[in-house]
């Protein structure tokens, strides 16, 4: 890995500046694309661009494919459409598909039109259809494929003309006269069995498959289930379409991961450090005039809750422990859920038991930490006993209400198809301080009118 200290950076930046084409070439040379994109991200796009333009078109490809989404659109947005289309060639379909996806409709017709390659121009478009989101978007089409009643010399003759076109080789896969996936092809076979007849006769049955319509997310946990590096996909009827490698569900899953950990905090869109202060602020700002809102409402909340709070000053000392606890327990409870729901050891479908055994451990919960303030208001109010229960009873019934809130809301929303990550941040969190103090006040109210209607005599 290339470590890229001040006084390297500043040595490339001086090689730039003197426009040294040969020094710069030599630095290139024999760098990892990633390295180089790395080197990219450290550097004035300007000098950036003078050294892209220094490498070849496959190194190009390969180093544009390293880079985040932001870069590549600086890079693209300065770059003609021939040019994009060269280094196209070099890319596999599914990468392809990654790079055109992020120009407009008109800039897609212009590049592809540049493309030689017919065939990959039309693999291209056809995966332009599906939805990003799904295995179909994420497939790409270069594969080794026989027929299987080819005979080994056949198969490996045909092994060997497509694999020529290709990078890598992750699986053989068999298919009938129709396309068909029917099977894996073992490149032990090749030697354990050279003079078997058909390929079907020694070919793995049934392999894992996806169809081409499956969420990333399901294909995700397919990967870590059957430990693939590799998937077919397949269309409705069992036609092979396709693969997925495990390093593309990986960079979906790390951007999942990412959307997912800034939806919880607050954050209503993709940004990163380095993004203009113009989008951070708008992407924090929404939950933030949210927040707001809702602290408006609060106070209007105690407000009506006035007179109380100046008869019996004690009641405005536990506010924050109501509210605090009320949040942290449904942080906590929607956070399995969302967990849950992420790798699969939870099903939409187990809505009412998951309800259950959320009820049961808040109630445990609310037993515990009600007893807790009681006792300790016992001995730290001894001449107020209406205050003591109060609180108590208040935060058994904010607990459980978390505990429900935390548990329905990313099942619900699981269910209409928004993202429950959602449930985990500041919604969650708002809700359970504004019910909590609804709940504090009416409770309060309730038990000093009871125990003690003297107190509220004002």
């Amino acid at each position: 890995m290339k470590e890229f200290t001040p006084e390297y950076l500043e040595r490339i930046a001086a090689i730039i500046r003197d426009n040294d084409v040969d020094a710069a070439r030599a630095e290139l040379a024999g760098m990892h694309p990633a390295d180089i994109a790395e080197l990219y991200q450290n550097l004035e796009l300007s000098e950036a661009e003078y050294l892209y333009r220094l490498l070849d078109q496959e190194q190009a490809a390969d180093v544009m494919m390293e880079l985040d989404e932001d870069d590549r659109l600086k890079l693209l947005s300065d770059m003609p459409a021939e040019e994009i289309a060269k280094q196209i060639d070099y890319l596999d379909t599914d990468d392809a598909v990654d790079l055109i996806q992020q120009l407009d409709e008109d800039e897609r017709e212009e590049i592809l039109s540049h493309i030689d390659d017919v065939e990959q121009a039309g693999d291209i478009i056809d995966l332009l259809k599906y939805d990003e989101d799904t295995a179909g978007g994420l497939m790409g089409t270069e594969m080794i494929v026989v027929n299987e009643n080819w005979s080994m010399p056949e198969c490996i003759k045909q092994m060997r003309m497509q694999a020529e076109e290709m990078d890598e080789i992750y699986y053989v896969y068999v298919v009938d006269n129709d396309y068909k996936l029917r099977g894996v092809f073992p490149l032990k076979k090749m030697v354990t069995h050279p003079s078997v007849s058909k390929i079907k006769h020694v070919m793995e049955a049934d392999p894992v498959s996806v169809k081409a319509d499956t969420p990333i997310d399901e294909v995700a946990l397919d990967f870590e289930k059957y430990d693939l590096v590799a998937m077919p996909v397949v269309d409705s009827i069992g036609r092979l379409l396709g693969r997925i490698t495990v390093d593309d569900v990986m960079d979906q899953v790390r951007e999942a991961s990412e959307r997912d950990y800034q939806l919880a905090s607050g954050l209503s869109s993709d940004v990163d450090a380095d993004d203009s202060i113009f989008a951070q602020v708008k992407a924090r700002i929404p939950w933030l005039l949210i927040g707001i809102a809702s602290g408006i409402l609060g106070s209007l909340i105690l407000g009506n809750f006035e007179n109380q709070l100046h008869a019996v000053t004690a009641l405005a000392l536990f506010i924050p422990i109501i509210g605090g606890t009320g949040g942290n327990v449904g942080v906590q409870a929607s956070a399995i859920v969302v967990q849950g729901l992420a790798n699969g050891s939870l099903d939409i479908k187990e809505f009412a038991s998951q309800l259950g055994k959320e009820m049961l451990i808040g109630l445990v919960n609310a037993t515990v930490m009600s007893l807790i303030i009681f006792v300790y208001n016992i001995f730290m109010l001894p001449d107020n006993f209406a205050v003591t229960v109060s609180v108590a009873v208040s935060l058994f019934a904010v607990v459980i209400l978390a505990s429900l809130l935390g548990t329905v809301v990313p099942l619900s929303f699981e269910k209409i198809h928004i993202n429950p990550a959602l449930a985990t941040g500041p919604f969650i969190q708002i809700t359970n301080d504004i019910f909590g103090l609804i709940i504090y006040v009416y409770i309060s109210t309730a038990f000093l009118n009871w125990l003690d209607p003297t107190a509220l005599a004002v």
